[in-house]
């Protein structure tokens, strides 16, 4: 990239000669602004549609620096209700007239999306998703979302729709009649406003089972409430839907919606002729591959013992199993499940699959060389089920042989959770379970390598990993206690605890209680925690552990990571000039830069002969950045250092080096500035 170019021609008898001095800087483009995703990103459920978990675009939290020491609670976003989805973030969203900034979006069980300001407490749009004289719902007589329901799953967004990106969000609410509403709303990421108009979720199915008449399951938008993440795949927005406890009538509903539109597009019900079959995984998300299958585990449920000859339900009751959902072609149609050979018996008892989230695990290869794909989940029963995606199983009521692998009494507890995958490890914490670490070998899951010495209560935990690329992950957990408790382990061994929100002195990073299948959500060296109340935001409390440019990048935009207005390559004063030049010449980043700060070129006459000089004025030296002035005659190769140049100054204030061949009578010489952060 070339910025801050000043040019000069100088007249030597009748030749022309282009005298240029170019600072550059080898980083990529400036990110596009609003409309395209980044690496640090965090805008689905669990970071991603497999559900992994994995942020491994985190380049300043570290096993190293994460302890109670340098880093806690910075602050705590306020909001009109409880936070039960997982909080979403946005590097780099432009704002009218505020400019471009790092957002965090929040939703709330009283039907509110707030856009704060990443980095601060500032809040930049509140919207309402209530209609006109309604409130969100009441607790529909069932504890498992109390005191109301509002929105429940973690929405999702889309970068690339429309002017600023969309968010997408599930809202439950009443009206003084006593009516329910479910709703899909459409989001703009800048400004909060609902750009097409939400529709009302309503579907029928063929069947006759819960809420049937005349040959069609009905949905009923007072029976369900929407509690997995959303599911963006191939511009269709999918939700799930569970009941409120196990309150019948009800069965079990996938619906697909056009993001462009919200028309919808594709309807299932997985017990069209029976009842129950809630898909409830623990404010899990909906899972993909990228062959646009959908993946999940349905609850306690009626489920078809009598199979067709593809070997699925004949009556197409797919309680309490592990499915797999085609896509394809906006249509939704069940491919493969697992079904455990005691479903009814476990469907009857309430020891259901349903109870935990699915991950669709990266590819793997087996001892005889074949590559796997396979997806991972677990529910009440405790056991890890782990499934070849192209071979599930189905039903067997001999026992669970088909399946690929089966981990008997792998957890000490329900599964109420979702686990996360990092380095060919699988992480699990299930209710009354240490945080355990399962390594893969072979594409099979091995014994418990390393576990938590701390236990967590109902329901466990849901890890979230970060990590820059495979190095330096964290796992960070947050148990449902009081008060409730941030931790971080590290995740290659997870006795090896960094940090614990309760181990601060005088309660200074206390968040609250009650943090009920609370996903933690890390982005550029910040952690997102949801409360009863709105967000707590940890990060580092001082600079001592940040580099200097890090440093400088916190002084000036609230945040120590490459991103967003902060980042490398970002130039938020308008000049073209990007931040990292201006911190190498020690300039305000939100200031225009002037011509006489700029680099220079000159020409300086020695035995006789003119040579290109350039000259870098700096108010300081930086350093952790390199310098390198490079030469050239033709603009393609570029060469530095003795016997190409000479260094006449290279004090704090200025950095003066000359060219060593001679300026030419017919030709033109070149020289850049390049500067790097290692």
């Amino acid at each position: 990239m070339l910025a801050g170019i000043r040019s000069r021609w100088i007249q030597l008898g009748l030749v022309n000669l282009a005298v240029s001095a170019v600072a550059g800087t080898p980083v990529s483009p400036p990110p596009p602004q609003g409309g395209a995703a980044q690496p640090t990103d965090v805008l689905t459920y669990h970071n991603d549609n497999a559900r992994t978990g994995q942020a491994l675009n985190e380049q300043i939290l570290t096993p190293a620096n994460v302890n109670a020491t340098h880093f806690g609670k910075l602050w705590v976003l306020n909001t009109d209700g409880a936070v039960d989805a997982q909080p979403l973030y946005a590097a780099g969203v432009s704002i009218p007239g505020l400019g471009t900034h790092n957002v965090l979006f929040v939703a709330t069980e009283n039907d509110s999306v707030y856009a704060f300001d990443a980095d601060s407490a500032n809040v930049f749009w509140q919207a309402s998703l209530l209609g006109s004289g309604e409130g969100p719902s009441d607790s529909r007589g069932c504890y498992q979302v109390t005191p109301q329901i509002g929105i429940t799953a973690t929405p999702v967004i889309d970068r690339q729709l429309g002017s600023n990106g969309m968010l997408f969000a599930v809202a439950m609410s009443m009206d003084n009649f006593g009516n329910y509403y479910q709703r899909l709303h459409a989001l703009d990421l800048a400004t909060g406003v609902e750009t097409v108009p939400p529709v009302t979720i309503s579907a029928i199915f063929p069947g006759t089972g819960d809420n049937s008449t005349g040959g069609y399951v009905i949905f009923d938008p007072a029976q369900y409430k929407e509690r997995c993440g959303l599911l963006l795949l191939n511009g269709i927005v999918y939700t799930a839907w569970a009941s409120h406890c196990d309150h019948r009538p009800y069965t079990a509903w996938v619906m697909g919606y056009d993001e462009a539109y919200l028309s919808q597009m594709a309807v299932l019900n997985l017990t069209p002729n029976g009842s129950q079959g809630g898909i409830w995984m623990a404010n899990g998300g909906l899972a993909a591959d990228e062959e646009t299958n959908i993946y999940l585990l349905d609850g306690n449920g009626s489920f078809g013992t009598t199979l067709d000859q593809q070997g699925m339900p004949s009556n197409q009751n797919f309680g309490n199993a592990f499915l797999k959902i085609s896509a394809a072609n906006d249509t939704l149609t069940p491919t493969d499940y697992f079904a455990t050979y005691n479903n009814i018996f476990e469907a009857a008892d309430d020891t259901d699959l349903g109870s935990g989230g699915t991950v669709v695990l990266p590819d793997m290869i087996d001892a005889q060389g074949t590559p796997r794909q396979l997806a991972v989940g677990a529910g009440k029963d405790a056991n890890i089920y782990l499934v070849d995606r192209y071979d599930m199983g189905g039903f067997n009521a001999s026992g669970n042989a088909a399946i690929y692998q089966e981990i008997a009494g792998a957890l000490a507890g329900v599964v109420a959770s979702t686990p996360a995958c990092f380095n060919n490890t699988l992480y699990y914490c299930a209710s009354g379970d240490h945080l355990k670490a399962f390594p893969f070998q072979n594409a099979l899951l091995g014994s418990v390598s390393s576990q938590s010495d701390a236990t967590y209560v109902y329901p466990g935990a849901t890890p979230s990993i970060s990590a820059n690329g495979d190095s330096d992950g964290i796992v960070w957990t947050v148990q449902n206690s009081s008060p409730a408790c941030l931790y971080a382990h590290a995740a290659t061994d997870l006795r090896v605890q960094l940090y614990a929100s309760t181990q601060a002195p005088d309660g200074r990073d206390n968040f609250g209680s009650d943090a009920k299948f609370i996903t933690p959500t890390i982005a550029s060296a910040r952690v997102y925690v949801g409360t009863q109340s709105g967000v707590a935001v940890f990060g580092f409390l001082d600079p001592s552990t940040l580099t200097p440019l890090e440093a400088w990048r916190n002084l000036y935009f609230g945040n120590p990571s490459n991103v967003g207005e902060g980042a490398n390559n970002a130039s938020p004063a308008g000049d073209g000039v990007p931040n990292l030049v201006k911190y190498a010449l020690g300039l305000n980043p939100l200031v225009p830069m002037t011509a006489d700060q700029m680099p220079f070129g000159s020409i300086q006459q020695s035995g006789g002969q003119p040579f290109l000089v350039l000259t870098v004025p700096r108010q300081a030296e930086a350093p952790d950045v390199t310098y390198l002035v490079e030469v050239s005659g033709d603009l393609q190769t570029w060469v530095n250092g003795w016997p190409n140049t000479a260094t006449l100054t290279d004090i704090p204030t200025s950095l003066v080096v000359r060219d060593n061949t001679p300026v030419p009578s017919a030709a033109a010489r070149f020289m850049r500035l390049q500067i790097t952060n290692p």
